[in-house]
């Protein structure tokens, strides 16, 4: 499944690629009881691990299994490669009825984030990138699309004609949604709610990049996660120190139309051009999808019009780099930052 078609997340925990995730050895400053529990496994075409603070190796493998199978529903559901999935039946038929309401609250959720970014944030974004992914692919002109053909496909981009009733959903004909860009969010976060019912209060979830993390680790210090240098890897830009919150990035830096003239895969939905305003956003939020979701919306919006919309929203932070290097902070984010 192509997740982050909008939004690429350039964060990822205990992977040793995008994210630096800086794990102290706990030693005798450990409670003896209490121990660190992880896996990791490849699901929602990405990897995804799940960690947890346990005193119980049995009881933290279960809950860990327990919480893999969430992510794994989320991933059925907003499959939209998946010709059988709810949302596959809503672009296919502009409607779903009687829907999963777990859907229905992603796409709910999804118009807010429209609305919040004017616009910038579009789930319906799915035509405009088909367009720019058929002139690249096999058989294609491998030249970007004409000005004509991009003013005519964004006429099916229009998150406001997306009707939510109930749990029927309903669009205009011809107009393709995309989950991609909030639903490893959303299923990070689910899957912690899911650690949480089980009794879990200290762990990790990362899917991706999409990062949420609750309590502390073992010897009561908080989890340090650092966000790697777009021009250096193994090299981390910050380090951030956090507690009951999530972490996402979007980056202009690791997925393209096109290898070859770097056209980048992260579209304007207003514009229909792919967006080059900054190298990246770093958004923290209380959950992942918001994290998820704003994260692309700064990186669209731009370096003052990002800051503004995050500036106006509570508990919300974000770290920008721009195109000559200056690294940006929102009012707030220092403080989630190591000394």
């Amino acid at each position: 499944m192509r997740y982050k078609t909008v939004a690429i997340v350039l964060i990822a925990v205990f992977t040793g690629l995008l994210m630096i995730n800086y794990v102290q050895d706990m030693g005798s400053h450990s409670l003896p009881e209490q121990q660190i529990y992880s896996q990791t496994r490849s699901l929602m075409d990405t990897t995804v691990t799940i960690t947890v603070v346990s005193s119980n190796e049995t009881s933290a493998i279960e809950i860990i299994d327990n919480a893999f199978e969430k992510i794994k529903y989320i991933d059925e559901l907003m499959n939209n490669y998946d010709n059988s999935s709810e949302i596959s039946i809503l672009n296919k038929d502009d409607k779903v009825t009687d829907a999963d309401p777990e859907l229905v609250s992603v796409i709910d959720r999804s118009i807010y984030y429209s609305e919040k970014s004017n616009g910038a944030f579009d789930i319906s974004i799915q035509p405009i990138l088909d367009l720019w992914a058929s002139k690249y692919a096999p058989g294609g002109t491998n030249q970007p699309p004409t000005s004509d053909e991009i003013n005519q496909t964004l006429k099916l981009v229009n998150y406001s004609a997306i009707i939510v009733e109930g749990n029927n959903v309903s669009m205009n004909e011809g107009m393709k949604i995309t989950l991609g860009g909030v639903a490893k969010g959303y299923a990070v976060d689910v899957a912690i709610e899911s650690l949480k019912s089980d009794g879990i209060s200290s762990g990790f979830v990362n899917a991706g990049g999409d990062g949420r993390y609750i309590g502390t680790k073992p010897d009561g210090s908080l989890w340090r996660v650092g966000l790697q240098n777009p021009d250096k890897s193994g090299d981390a830009v910050t380090i951030m120190n956090i507690r009951d919150v999530a972490v996402a990035t979007s980056g202009n830096y690791e997925r393209y139309f096109s290898d070859e003239a770097k056209v980048s895969h992260i579209a304007d939905p207003r514009t229909g051009y792919p967006s080059s305003n900054l190298i990246s956003s770093t958004v923290i939020a209380k959950t992942a999808m918001d994290a998820d979701a704003l994260a692309t919306s700064v990186f669209i919006l731009g370096e003052k019009d990002g800051l503004a919309m995050i500036e106006k929203l509570d508990g919300v932070e974000c770290l920008i780099i721009t195109n000559d290097k200056k690294i940006i902070r929102s009012s707030g984010f220092s403080s989630y930052e190591s000394n």
